[in-house]
Order: structure tokens, then C-alpha cells, then sequence
């Protein structure tokens, strides 16, 4: 087996500078095909939603694309998406069934590297009926994607900022999403060729991806997370390095902003401070805590 913590801890500076680069709907424009085609159809079947699809649709839409919850790990995600389906007026009125999966929580509290792997690992030990099922969602959610998430170009500004970036900064793919699918659609956009690592959940968490392969590595205004979600923006803060902010549904104004103003001012290491304080409001503006129907 992989000892995927050894290959961050054992990555090696090639340049004075670091960029962590989050994928799904950060680089690629790959969150709505996967949460409304992928996600959102294989939740209703494996835990029994279909009395109240229409709610579990828009209760996975908010959390997983809406929300400040966007680009969480899976697990803890439909943990959440069935907390607010748990708690909408209609489906209590509706008297419908919403699984609490106490036995998914207790994992997802234990454990750190929150992979289906690990997870596999757990089912084959205990046997669990209920994590044998998130086992076989989370498998269904991946041939899904598999099937249908192909050929998605990166967002504009994208190749263009890789390409100017890794002249000067070891650059390293820091997701939740499963490592075989990143490694498929970084590779067929030919953009394999600008990153050092792709870390997907296998490695951990987006902090500690950051903590094993770049802290005390490089200086810390020299590291810098670039992301659309809040815990690209908790990596980067609990690790205190910089951090990007690709806005949802401001993905090419951001790149370009990017590409032309804020690359150039993290090599120059004027970055931090009063710059990066006014990018990180408009992005904490961007997205609620709670849903219209919360």
C-alpha cells in the first residue's frame, strides 16, 4: 500500500516558492456536473431519499456547490446534507425517514485521512452494514463520475497562470477529490506537465497536504494556497501561509486577476497584508452559512 504522508513528507523544494492548487471548481469547472449528475442521484438511491428527492437535491446542491460548506471532503458532506434535510419543515412534516449514520460519524470524527480506501480497509475489518453502504455510494458516486465527467477544460486564465507560476514556484494539486480522478483530468488537459504533486484525500487533509510537503520547506509568505472553498481557506490559515481566493461564479475574473496582478505580487512577497484582506472579504461574501429554506 501507498504511503501517501511519506511521498508529501519526502517532496523536496525545487524553487524559493510553493502553490497548493485546488481542483474541482478551482482549476476545473467540474462541481455542478458531479454534484447534480454524480452526487446528488446516487445519494437518493443508497440512503433511501427518493420520498423526498426533490429536498435531498437541493439539500446536496446548497451544501456540496451553495454554501460555505463547498469543496468539503464527501464523508463529512453528506453527514451535513443530511443534517439539513433532517431539520427542513416539509420532510419532518412529511414524516420521511433521513438515516442519521451514527457509525459514519464516529469515523469521520476518528479519523484523519477520510479516503475510500481507509474506509474500505474499515469495512473489511468490522463488517459494518452501514459504512458498507457509504462504501458502495461512495463507489457508485466515482463510476458515475468516471462515465460522465470527461473532457472538461480548465477555467480560462488557468494554463496560462500554471504555465507563468512553475517557472518560479513548485506547484502541487491539493484536493479532497480521489487521486485516480484528479490524476485523469489534470491529465488530459496536458497540464500534469506544470505541477510537482497531485494530493488528492488519500494524503490527507488540504492542511496537512500543505503542513508535510511545503512548512517549514520554504519561508511562509513564500507558500500560498489557491481555492474556492473554505477549506482551502482554513488550509492555508491554520498552516499561516497566503491564500487565493477563486470566488464561485467569479472563476475567470479571479484567474485573470491572478494571472496579472496577484502572482506577481506573492513572487515580489508584497502579498500579505492589506491585498490579500480584501480578496479574502469579497470571497467570505460570496457563499451563506445557511440555505433560504434553513
Amino acid at each position: 500500500m501507498t504511503d501517501f504522508a511519506k511521498e508529501l513528507k519526502n517532496f523536496r523544494p525545487g524553487h524559493e516558492f510553493f502553490i497548493g492548487v485546488d481542483s474541482d471548481g478551482c482549476a476545473f469547472d467540474t462541481m455542478e456536473i458531479k454534484q447534480k449528475q454524480c452526487f446528488s442521484p446516487n445519494t437518493i438511491k443508497y440512503f433511501g431519499l427518493e420520498p423526498i428527492a426533490h429536498y435531498a437535491r437541493e439539500a446536496t446542491e446548497f451544501v456540496n456547490l451553495y454554501s460555505k460548506e463547498r469543496g468539503s471532503n464527501r464523508y463529512p458532506a453528506i453527514l451535513s446534507v443530511l443534517n439539513w434535510l433532517s431539520k427542513r419543515r416539509e420532510v419532518i412534516e412529511l414524516g420521511a425517514a433521513v438515516p442519521d449514520l451514527k457509525r459514519l460519524r464516529q469515523w469521520v470524527r476518528e479519523e484523519s485521512r477520510l479516503s475510500k480506501s481507509v474506509l474500505r480497509s474499515l469495512v473489511e475489518e468490522t463488517g459494518d452494514a452501514e459504512l458498507r453502504n457509504v462504501l458502495a455510494w461512495s463507489d457508485a458516486v466515482d463510476t458515475t463520475i468516471e462515465a460522465t465527467v470527461k473532457k472538461i477544460p480548465p477555467y480560462p486564465f488557468v494554463r496560462e497562470s500554471l504555465e507563468k507560476a512553475f517557472r518560479k514556484a513548485d506547484i502541487m494539486v491539493v484536493s479532497q477529490t480521489p487521486l485516480e480522478a484528479l490524476e485523469r483530468e489534470w491529465a488530459e488537459n496536458g497540464l500534469t506537465k506544470y505541477v510537482r504533486v497531485i494530493a488528492g484525500q488519500e494524503h490527507g487533509t488540504k492542511t496537512e497536504h500543505i503542513a508535510l510537503a511545503a512548512k517549514g520547506k520554504y519561508s511562509l509568505e513564500k507558500i500560498m494556497m489557491v481555492g474556492d472553498a473554505q477549506g482551502d481557506y482554513r488550509a492555508a490559515m491554520e498552516n499561516g501561509v497566503c491564500f487565493f481566493p477563486i470566488v464561485p461564479g467569479q472563476e475567470e475574473a479571479s484567474w485573470q486577476r491572478f494571472l496579472n496582478e496577484a502572482l506577481d505580487k506573492f513572487l515580489a512577497c508584497t502579498y500579505k497584508g492589506q491585498y490579500e484582506s480584501v480578496l479574502i472579504r469579497e470571497f467570505d461574501a460570496a457563499l451563506p452559512d445557511t440555505p433560504s429554506w434553513g
